[in-house]
């Protein structure tokens, strides 16, 4: 185990996917500062024969290929015998959606080994020691190795000071459950569109309550199910009123 304060295991037939991950963004940022630890490992290692194979064709229909047992069990065994056993996630479109509180949970784990499947899945046999299914949504890529790229960028955002500040975090969409709200920077004006006057007032009670109710109507517009889920605070409450009576002219 490194010292930083999160390691993540990515396990992978496609190693060089990730080196560009590890070199920008937020988690360059989070590797370089010795918050986060990223080791990725090679499941061609742990196969023996002369083609590297990782997969096979699959029992009853044939159809497809599926990745094999025996290099994922390998490796898994060969990690466990050297480090503190990981939580392993293998990314898969029967897994509970991941989201903002997932990333957050997860972020607060000392680590994480996730499995990159391809083509149509994993031998059913490895979910033997998988801790979590998680999916991004419901569709299907080639790989998971796109997948587990962005799980590693949320969740990497969520270890204390890798962003520079904890208030740019908690602003983020979903981080409180709203979307977030509208964005401007200079100049005031561009080709007759204007920045709202109440953002260059420095009144920072007004532009709060301003940008909760952006966040607020956002939300609703475009994503009620967030909406319906959210006990709403008092001061959400009062912004909502607002928002009706600006609507309506009350």
């Amino acid at each position: 185990m490194s010292g930083s304060e999160l390691q993540i295991e990515a396990v992978t037939t496609i190693p060089e996917f990730f080196e560009p991950v590890k070199q920008f963004g937020v988690v360059g940022k989070a590797l370089k500062n010795g918050k986060l630890s990223l080791n990725v490992i090679n499941l061609r290692n742990y196969t023996h024969d002369p083609h590297r194979t990782t997969d096979d064709y699959t029992y009853g229909t044939g159809l497809g290929m599926v990745m094999k047992v025996e290099p994922i069990f390998e490796m898994f065994e060969e990690y466990i015998s050297h480090h503190e056993r990981p939580w392993i996630i293998y990314p898969s479109p029967q897994g509970e959606r991941f989201d903002q509180q997932m990333a957050i949970s997860l972020s607060k784990r000392p680590d994480l080994m996730f499995i990159c499947g391809r083509y149509e899945g994993i031998d059913e046999r490895v979910m033997t020691i998988v801790d979590e299914e998680i999916s991004i949504g419901d569709f299907v890529v080639s790989g998971a190795e796109e997948v587990v790229a962005v799980f590693i960028d949320a969740i990497a955002r969520m270890i204390p000071e890798v962003v520079g500040k904890n208030e740019s975090v908690e602003q983020d969409s979903f981080f409180f459950g709203l979307l977030d709200y509208v964005h401007y920077t200079r100049p005031f004006e561009y080709r007759g569109m204007t920045v709202p006057e109440i953002l260059r007032s420095g009144d920072q009670a007004k532009i709060g309550k301003y940008l909760l109710k952006d966040a607020l109507k956002r939300t609703i517009l475009r994503r009620p199910d967030l909406f319906l889920e959210r006990d709403l605070s008092l001061e959400e409450k009062a912004a909502l009123i607002e928002l009706l009576k600006e609507k309506y002219e009350c």
